[in-house]
């Protein structure tokens, strides 16, 4: 299961030859680099291998400016194939870049326990990891106690989405929900009704199988958006949660990224801290039933990709490859969700299980006590057509930061 950044499905197998070009488009044309290029494997290699995972994540990343993507490649393969090239970027950027502002200190970890009932801890320096790629679909802490803050602004306005922009002339037939807002700078929610739906596809990615039948109880209230810039200055502002370097000169309505399981756990607990709500990040099970917004097709409107509906670089415009583009800039799916196809990756509750089997029914995160990566869905403005389908998954660390890697948040009706 790979893809462009995470690519997280395949072919079953990939034979030599596409390994070989994956190691030869890897390979910088920088003097002094190329000295330190890896052998190749031999013979076949199966997806979902170690291997592929170390290659797809290098793909996603060998061209990017930001350190901290070299950073998450080296903390995750300290001895990997590519483990010289990463420390070269490293040092290249290192010499290129300018003298780093100064930046908040990390706030402590939370006494007890996360949302998912494991223990706190302080997230890690910033560091990313990228998912394997995925082929035609392929496989790729808490706030800390401060001194009143300011009254947080309030969040601008996203943009208002394009006329006609559900592509080929087709626009969305949208079921427009009362919206909520529980402070001025809180992210707008839009309540999803109680329902069945088949989670998963049998289509390709092991990853997202066996298709199986979940039947949410109770509706609960999600995020229009992803939580953008100026939402997660705001608890930056309140001490409740890091500031993110590599997003300073972003816009104010663009999702925020570069931010692990454990910022966004930083989050949530300062929004219930603040509203006196129960925030937390959604379900997998919440995230892919609002997701597909009704729908059993590929994508919320069908089973063909339509230019216009997602950010993603085989999706039409807006599109740039540095960045996302701002959240709400492309047509809502029938809850009144958008940006759930592409924009950044999106963090979910769960623990990684490399399939659904033995998954709930009933619509719970999936956990469990020794958790080592969680779930990442719904694919990023990088990736192709085949990474925006409903059921694509993956996994990070935790404590890994990747530029790709954004979130938005939910919480109980009651």
């Amino acid at each position: 299961m790979w893809r462009n950044l995470p690519v997280v499905r395949v072919a079953a197998m990939i034979p030599m030859a596409a390994t070989a070009a994956l190691l030869a488009t890897a390979m910088p044309a920088a003097a002094g680099e190329s000295a330190q290029a890896p052998p190749l494997l031999a013979g076949i290699m199966p997806k979902n291998t170690d291997e592929q995972y170390e290659l797809s994540f290098w793909e996603s990343i060998k061209n990017s400016n930001y350190a901290a993507d070299y950073e998450a490649y080296l903390k995750q393969y300290p001895n990997g194939r590519f483990a010289g090239l990463a420390k070269a970027r490293l040092e290249r950027l290192a010499g290129s870049a300018p003298a780093p502002k100064a930046q908040a200190p990390a706030p402590p970890p939370r006494a007890g326990a996360t949302a998912s009932g494991q223990a706190a801890r302080a997230p890690a320096p910033a560091t990313a990891s990228a998912p394997p790629a995925k082929a035609a679909p392929a496989a790729p802490a808490a706030a800390r106690p401060s001194a009143p803050a300011p009254a947080p602004t309030p969040a601008p306005a996203p943009a208002a989405p394009r006329a006609g922009s559900a592509g080929d002339g087709v626009v969305s037939t949208t079921l427009r929900t009362a919206e909520i807002r529980d402070c001025p700078a809180c992210p707008a929610l839009v309540t999803v009704p109680a329902g069945s739906f088949t989670m998963g596809s049998s289509a390709s990615d092991p990853a997202e199988k066996p298709p199986h039948q979940v039947s949410i109880a109770q509706p609960f209230a999600i995020g229009r958006y992803e939580v953008t810039v100026e939402q997660w200055n705001a608890c930056a502002d309140a001490g409740g949660c890091q500031r993110i370097p590599t997003v300073a000169d972003s816009a104010k309505n663009a999702p925020v990224r570069d931010v692990s399981w454990d910022d966004a756990q930083q989050y949530v607990a300062w929004l219930s801290k603040t509203t006196g709500k129960s925030y937390r990040l959604p379900t997998e099970a919440e995230w892919e039933y609002a997701a597909r917004g009704g729908s059993a097709t590929a994508y919320w409107w069908g089973d063909q990709m339509r230019k216009g509906n997602a950010n993603c670089k085989d999706c039409g415009d807006p599109w740039n490859q540095d960045a996302p583009v701002p959240v709400g800039s492309f047509a809502a799916n029938p809850y009144g969700l958008h940006d759930v196809n592409g924009s950044v990756w999106e963090w979910v509750a769960d623990c990684w299980h490399s399939s659904y089997k033995g998954a709930p029914t009933d619509g719970r995160a999936w956990n469990e006590n020794a958790c080592g990566a969680r779930v990442i869905r719904g694919g990023s403005w990088r990736e192709g057509a085949s990474y925006m389908v409903s059921s694509t998954r993956f996994k990070y660390s935790p404590s890994v930061r990747q530029s790709q890697n954004g979130f938005r948040v939910a919480r109980d009706m009651k």
